[in-house]
C-alpha cells in the first residue's frame, strides 16, 4: 500500500491523503456512531449509517477549509498549489519557490480556512435548528457537523499548536 494516495485535481489544486486518513474516517465513523448508539438510543442501522455520515462530512469540511485557504491565497497572488490529507485533518501545499513573502501574505492566506469554516458553521446550525429534534437522523448528524465546524475547523484551527492556522498567524502576527 502506498504512503500517499493521488486523490486527483481540482480547481487547480493537486489532492493527496496519507494512508492515516483512513484511521481518522474509520475513528469518528466509530465514534460517533457508538454515541449515537449508546447516548442517543439510535437504531444500530442508523447510527452505523449516521457515523459514516458524520466521518466523510468531517473529510468534506476539511476540504472545504482548504478551500477558504485556497480562495484566501489566490486573492493575495500567491496561491496554493495543493492539498495534503492526514490523520483527521490537512495541509495546504504552497509552491517551494515563491520566495520570502510579507507577513501580511501568510496572515490572510491562514485566516481563509476558519473563515470560510465559520461561514460553514453557521449554515449547518441553521440546519441543525431546522431538523430538531437531535436525538433522531439527520438532526443529530447535523448537530455534530456543526460542533465539528466550530469547534475543530474555526476555534480549533485558531489554537497556536505547532500545526495549525493560529500558529501561523502568532508567528507573522506584526511581521
Amino acid at each position: 500500500m502506498p504512503a500517499k494516495f493521488e486523490l486527483g485535481t481540482y480547481f487547480d489544486l493537486r489532492f493527496t491523503a496519507g494512508r492515516s486518513v483512513l484511521i481518522g474516517l474509520v475513528t469518528v465513523w466509530a465514534i460517533t456512531g457508538v454515541w449515537a448508539l449508546a447516548l442517543l438510543r439510535i437504531p444500530f442501522l442508523e447510527a452505523f449509517l449516521g457515523g459514516l455520515i458524520c466521518a466523510v462530512g468531517h473529510v468534506l469540511m476539511e476540504v472545504f477549509h482548504q478551500f477558504g485557504h485556497a480562495w484566501a491565497a489566490r486573492r493575495t497572488g500567491y496561491p496554493m498549489k495543493g492539498v495534503h490529507l492526514w490523520w483527521l485533518l490537512g495541509r495546504s501545499i504552497y509552491p517551494s519557490n515563491e520566495g520570502d513573502l510579507p507577513g501580511s501574505t501568510h496572515i490572510r492566506r491562514a485566516l481563509g480556512g476558519p473563515l470560510a469554516s465559520a461561514l460553514l458553521s453557521i449554515a449547518l446550525a441553521l440546519l441543525a435548528l431546522l431538523f430538531r429534534p437531535w436525538d433522531m437522523s439527520p438532526g443529530w448528524i447535523l448537530a455534530f457537523l456543526f460542533l465539528d465546524s466550530l469547534l475543530v475547523f474555526t476555534v480549533g484551527a485558531l489554537l497556536p499548536l505547532g500545526f495549525t492556522d493560529g500558529s501561523t498567524l502568532l508567528k507573522w502576527w506584526g511581521k
